[in-house]
Parts: C-alpha cells; sequence; structure tokens
C-alpha cells in the first residue's frame, strides 16, 4: 500500500499558474509510476500527466506544453507545475502510484482542488 499526500492547490485567475506537490510513502516499489489525473463535476476522472521512475512521461493533449511533470525520485515526490492556466483546468486533481505511465494503479490521494476563474 502506498500512501499519497498531496499539496498546492487553490484559487486562481486564468493565465495563472500553480504548483502542485505529492509526497509517495509506504511500499514505494509500488510508485515506478507517479502521476496525476483530475475529475470535473459531471465528468470521468482523466489523464492529466504520469511520470515513471526513469523520467518517461505522458501528457494529455490539452495539457500539453502549459503542464510540467516531474519528480524527486529520492523524495518520492511528484510535481505538476501548471502554467497558463484555464477555466477549464477547473477539477479536483489527484495523485496516483501505480507501476506504469499506461494504466493507472490502485493507489490515489485524497486530491486537491484547482479552480481557475475567469
Amino acid at each position: 500500500q502506498v500512501q499519497l499526500v498531496e499539496s498546492g492547490g487553490g484559487l486562481v485567475q486564468a493565465g495563472g499558474s500553480l504548483r502542485l506537490s505529492c509526497a509517495a510513502s509506504g511500499n514505494t516499489f509500488s510508485s515506478i509510476a507517479l502521476g496525476w489525473y483530475r475529475q470535473a463535476p459531471g465528468n470521468q476522472r482523466e489523464l492529466v500527466a504520469v511520470i515513471d521512475y526513469g523520467g518517461s512521461t505522458k501528457y494529455a493533449d490539452s495539457v500539453k506544453g502549459r503542464f510540467t511533470i516531474s519528480r524527486d525520485n529520492a523524495q518520492n515526490t511528484v510535481y505538476l507545475q501548471m502554467n497558463s492556466l484555464k477555466p477549464e483546468d477547473t477539477a479536483v486533481y489527484y495523485c496516483n502510484a501505480g507501476l506504469s505511465i499506461y494504466y493507472p494503479g490502485s493507489n490515489w490521494g485524497q486530491g486537491t482542488q484547482v479552480t481557475v476563474s475567469s
């Protein structure tokens, strides 16, 4: 089991930036891939970005060029730098830990709200 603790959400105006952090603890062998998913009201949870232990990444098309995912393997922490935020980025952002960048793992954080005002 992996415990994931997120931080960094909040309210920002369109065009602004936020940085999310997620610290993993516990059975970090299951944290080969660390990533972010988001869920807006009425929508399904969707991939935002994910990164594996070697630095390979996968991004949703909607965030490419605006968001950057990175990780500190020594600290078992993943970051999501979000720039040029849009109102449609408003959602609850969830940290995820798993074995591959191609599908989410079973370990989820509690979620952090990101609200972008127009």
